[in-house]
């Protein structure tokens, strides 16, 4: 174990995406750098104790009272004192590869066991609960870094039906969402140009535009993938795959959000088999489409995943767990440091516990973006503490995360 120190949609279902700008390349000592960067924000509150169970720990067993993460290949080693769910082993290659890096015992500044308020001081980046008009963390860093090539501005993708909250402000976003009816047939399109040439020429070229990023998309999914619902846990991996072609082309965005439901896990919760088991076996498919859709970027991106707060310790009497405090975030990428678990890790003996039943924070959830943000992205540690993450200054990024290994 390490241990720290101290929408536009635009056409409707034609799904439109045009007009991204270049991102400005970043210099490095390594040379000129093209970061990526995709936030995946899971729904619901994922239990970063069956994620990454701390089975070293003395009192795992009776504080979470889980035998079936004792059972023989129920999870997999990552060190001498954690350990990874066997659902995850697209993570768990990642992990060995160096380029997976596991925090435990994280939490943004929220205490309370609201979802909705959980999912807004993580997503907006404030020290509580915001109210008015709102902008997100992401989005605020996309608005400080410098204007590309092409356009005013670089751009951020979402791929949801609405620009989510992490994504929201002044900085220019553009969102998709995989469609659930069957795209146009080219007879259908030719025929609509036609119409809006005569009359449209502006629409008419995002008519053709769109098009063609359809088509793109398209080619990429099969007739049954094409009719998927998007959001839903068995179709993360195809949600992944559709920003991992958006980002990986050399004219399209560089940051992005993608988020997922489904992790409120209060009944019959079922880490290894169950319900959890099946959401911890997609994310980690949608991580592995993420990974082989960027191969061609992948060495310059990160990838981070979070969620609004963790799990209670105990098992409660409908073996599910209910709203808790700390969990597990991911990093990953070929740009992360990673095959590390970091964590100041507080213990799970009764008395160790935050409010006597969650997993205490030890690590606030903004050290560790803004230090990855700082690393990756090039920003400033005072702009992060106050147009990035307001009222932070106090809070001081975590370094070490992003830099490849020597």
């Amino acid at each position: 174990m390490t241990q720290l120190i101290g929408r536009r949609l635009a056409l409707g279902g034609l799904g439109a995406l045009f007009g991204w700008g270049y991102m400005p390349r970043l210099s490095s000592a390594a040379g000129t750098r093209d970061p990526r960067l995709l936030v995946l924000v899971l729904r619901g509150g994922m239990d970063g104790l069956a994620a990454v169970p701390a089975l070293g720990d003395p009192a795992f067993d009776e504080a979470r009272h889980a035998p079936e993460l004792r059972e023989a290949g129920a999870t997999t080693p990552l060190d001498s004192f954690f350990a990874l769910n066997r659902n995850m082993p697209e993570l768990a290659a990642m992990y060995r590869d160096r380029q997976a890096l596991v925090l435990h015992a994280v939490a943004s500044p929220y205490r309370g066991r609201s979802h909705f308020d959980g999912q807004d001081v993580l997503e907006s980046g404030a020290p509580a609960v915001s109210t008015g008009g709102r902008t997100g963390w992401l989005n605020a860093a996309l608005a400080l870094l410098p204007h590309g090539e092409r356009v005013a501005a670089p751009r951020g993708l979402g791929i949801a039906a609405t620009v989510p909250l992490i994504l929201r402000g002044p900085a220019s976003v553009e969102t998709w969402q995989r469609q659930v009816y069957r795209y146009a047939d080219d007879d259908t399109v030719a025929r609509l140009l036609d119409l809006y040439e005569a009359r449209d020429p502006a629409l008419a070229e995002a008519l053709r535009a769109g098009a063609a990023l359809d088509g793109t998309m398209r080619n990429g999914e099969d007739a049954a993938d094409g009719m998927a619902v998007p959001g839903t846990p068995l179709n993360f991996a195809a949600d992944a795959a559709a920003a991992a072609r958006f980002m990986a082309r050399p004219d399209g965005p560089r940051i992005g959000a993608i988020s997922y439901g489904g992790w409120d896990t209060h009944a019959e919760q079922g880490s290894v088999t169950g319900r959890l088991g099946r959401n911890l076996a997609a994310l980690d498919q949608a991580l592995g489409a993420l990974k082989a859709g960027l191969a061609p970027v992948w060495q310059d991106t990160v990838v981070a995943v979070v969620t609004e707060f963790g799990r209670t310790v105990r098992v409660n009497g409908t073996r599910g767990t209910d709203h808790g405090t700390a969990t597990v975030a991911l990093l990953l990428g070929g740009a992360v440091r990673g095959g590390r678990v970091l964590a100041d890790w507080p213990g799970l003996a009764t008395a160790q516990l935050f409010e006597g039943r969650d997993l205490a924070p030890t690590t606030d959830i903004r050290a560790a973006m803004k230090g990855m943000l700082a690393e990756h992205l090039g920003l400033d540690e005072q702009r992060l503490g106050s147009q990035v993450f307001a009222e932070s200054a106090g809070v001081r990024p975590l370094r070490g995360l992003v830099g490849r290994h020597a």
